[in-house]
């Protein structure tokens, strides 16, 4: 089945309630971009998604201001625009998803939102965002006033109970006709997208890596303005590399076309299969690598980390603290190698193709649904999960839903808490040597009759 024809999920609702990041959560990457700004969302953005084999489309639409509030004042002429996206999304969609902020409450704008959809025939539900733990459960109910139906509480910036609502999404889509569908990206090359701060050698790595003077290197911050990409043939098989801008905080960004190369970058990792994570050894682990680091994960890509100008750091009680803080401060990246260069001189950069390669063969794999089966059930019994009101969470079945990175599902008699998802993770990251690259676990609830 072709792109458009999937049924199509509008995500609607005033400025600032997360809709973006509702996105992100179901697609299971971060292709709509976020930001703790208001309006950042200006025009329709749609992004295919699935669940559990079911396929479909989401729009995530900007903030809509209703006409006559006082929300878009500032800007009418923009804030009627997007307004005009979002409505125009609507008219197309096959379900609505209308998102409020538990936190706040009904607004004003809330309710001229609901009047209006409440005049429409299409499937609707209500996502109550922001709701990231048990003490936000009440606020949830103050939004059935709107007369749409009872909400669900979910908090996108966390999953929480993002299963239950995915559920519920596709019970409202139109019945899926029977069409084999089609993988264009089947004999695409693997892609490898070389990201970093400005300065910290991506462009002389991604000159050494593609064998030519592809890429301007200048000691100046910011000269590659734009993504570059370049076909490598290797004894493998054929790579994809693409040397991107460097990334520095928003609130250095000071000119519009840096900004746009900061975009193109972002949406380079998006696409990419794995990122090689380009950091300056001489300078150690900064906060802004910190935000990078946990950017790239957030999009789902094999990652392996590069401390490049190594040759430079010459005391061992140094290079010890370095290792040290990786560990430290990409804690959460433990299962990248990390890779120790120099791409000015050529130090070790026979590593950098063999550990790519690993993170691929990682990103692609399929494990046999048997064995997947029995690691959770060896680590069920060796770890039982924490007792849940007085009932304990049981996984009555595993199934791999997807490769590019592998996603498990997980039928459960309840949800299961980070702490428990993180280390059946490591159980089934261990069992099938899945090292190099993330892996996705969803959890969807099931009973015992089941």
């Amino acid at each position: 089945m072709s792109s458009d024809q999937l049924p199509l999920v509008a995500v609607v609702g005033r400025p600032n309630v997360g809709k973006s990041t509702l996105v992100n959560r179901i697609v299971g990457k971060r292709d709509a971009i976020v930001q703790e700004n208001p309006g950042v969302t200006r025009d329709r953005k749609v992004i295919d998604a699935e669940w559990v084999g079911r396929h479909f489309r989401l729009v995530d639409t900007g903030g809509w201001v209703v006409e006559g509030s006082t929300a878009g004042a500032e800007n009418s002429v923009l804030a009627h625009q997007v307004s005009q996206q979002a409505e125009r999304a609507i008219a197309e969609a096959d379900v609505i998803m209308f998102v409020v902020d538990a936190t706040v409450g009904i607004t004003e704008e809330d309710a001229r939102v609901a009047a209006l959809l409440r005049k429409s025939d299409k499937p609707l539900m209500v996502v109550a965002n922001k709701v990231d733990d048990e003490r936000r459960e009440p606020d949830v109910w103050a939004f059935t006033s709107l007369g749409l139906g009872d909400p669900v509480g979910v908090s996108a910036i966390h999953g929480r109970a993002s299963g239950e609502l995915l559920d519920d999404l596709v019970a409202l889509l139109p019945p899926e006709p029977e069409i084999e569908p089609v993988d264009d990206d089947e004999d695409a090359p693997f892609s490898v997208t070389i990201v970093g701060r400005p300065n910290v050698g991506k462009s002389t790595l991604f000159n050494q890596l593609v064998g030519e003077e592809r890429a301007v290197v200048h000691d100046m911050p910011g000269t590659t303005r734009d993504t570059i990409d370049t076909l490598v043939e290797t004894d493998e098989g054929p790579l994809l590399f693409v040397d991107t801008a460097g990334m520095r905080r928003r609130s250095r960004i000071d000119e519009p076309t840096e900004y746009y190369s900061l975009v193109r970058a972002l949406q380079a990792i998006d696409r990419s299969d794995a990122a090689l994570f380009v950091i300056d050894a001489t300078e150690g682990i900064t906060h802004q690598d910190q935000r990078l680091a946990e950017r790239i994960d957030a999009a789902g890509t094999a990652i392996v980390v590069v401390l490049n100008k190594w040759d430079l750091i010459t005391e061992a009680e140094q290079r010890a603290q370095i290792l040290t803080d990786v560990a430290d401060r990409l804690g959460f990246l433990a299962y990248a190698p990390v890779l120790k260069i120099s791409a000015l001189t050529g130090r070790n950069l026979k590593n950098v193709l063999p550990a790519v390669r690993q993170a691929e063969q990682a990103y692609h794999r399929r494990v046999p649904t048997a064995k997947l089966n029995r690691v959770v059930r060896d680590a069920q019994m060796a770890h039982p999960a924490p007792v849940d009101r007085r009932h304990r969470p049981r996984i009555l079945y595993a199934t791999q839903g997807a490769v590019d990175p592998p996603t498990f599902t997980l039928f459960a008699t309840r949800s299961l808490p980070p702490t428990y998802l993180r280390y059946l993770e490591r159980k089934i990251r261990e069992a099938f040597d899945l090292g190099p690259t993330p892996i996705k676990i969803r959890v969807r609830r099931r009973s015992e009759e089941h």
